[in-house]
């Protein structure tokens, strides 16, 4: 069965980090971020990112990904403001410079690393000093026990559930699966302040593409569903995605 699109997928996603960086320009007083985007892959953020005048550096540790990262800065002509190295979240410093970051994303990256409270404590240490968002995307348990609940695997979906990583079997391409509060206390852990988390793909992984190509204004209705159950914590529980914003404590500093 077809899935719908993959920007209607992540528009709840792109709202929501179109917000963060509006919101960290004004308190920066700077028109032009930088922003880190680990595990970036071929740019389906940091282009489009990139295309709002910020500057973008991509770390990822494939190099046909940074390829593409590349070819794709070039078509949307914003080759000047994106930079593809290779690296990883464990070795980010090798790459990089430590506090160098207005906005760091991190997405899809905490499933696949080792520790991820080391990986994500790197990541954090990318921000600069006293002031920076984090954008943490990260799959969700409960989208993935829904789905194959409904798909009629119950053996699998009841493993997911109650496994320590979240997985349904050794042919699971996930390797790691959050709650928001497993993610939130890796958040917190870091000294951030989670400031926001939604939902991402509540919907859109269990309704067939063939619904959203034909019905009329159906990929547009999905997009308002979507972003109206974000926020809500009974539709997070079940969504495919989990995103978090956090930002530093000031009171405490």
């Amino acid at each position: 069965m077809s899935r719908p699109s993959a920007s209607s997928r992540t528009a709840v996603v792109w709202e929501v980090l179109r917000g963060a960086l509006d919101q960290r320009v004004k308190a920066g007083g700077r028109e032009t971020l930088d922003v880190l985007d680990t595990g970036g892959g071929t740019g389906n953020f940091a282009v489009p990112v990139a295309e709002l005048g910020h500057r973008v550096t991509v770390v990822d540790p494939s190099p046909n990904a940074l390829f593409g990262l590349e070819r794709r800065a070039a078509e949307a002509g914003v080759e000047d403001r994106v930079r593809g190295v290779q690296g990883d979240a464990h070795g980010l410093f090798d790459v990089v410079e430590r506090g160098g970051f207005d906005v760091v994303l991190c997405h899809g990256v905490l499933e696949y690393v080792d520790d991820p409270a080391d990986g994500l404590g790197n990541v954090v240490a990318a921000l600069r000093p006293g002031g920076g968002t984090l954008s943490l995307l990260a799959a969700g348990l409960g989208g993935a026990v829904l789905g194959r609940a409904l798909a009629g695997h119950f053996t699998e979906a009841r493993q997911a559930l109650t496994g320590p990583e979240g997985r349904w079997g050794t042919g699971d391409p996930m390797p790691r699966r959050f709650t928001a509060e497993q993610l939130t206390a890796l958040v917190d852990a870091t000294g951030l302040a989670v400031t926001a988390v939604h939902g991402v793909r509540v919907f859109a992984d269990l309704v067939p593409g063939a619904l959203v190509d034909t019905e009329p204004d159906a990929a547009e209705a999905l997009a308002r569903l979507e972003s109206a159950a974000s926020e809500l914590p009974a539709f997070q529980a079940v969504a495919s995605q989990l995103h978090v914003l956090a930002e530093p404590r000031y009171h405490d500093r």
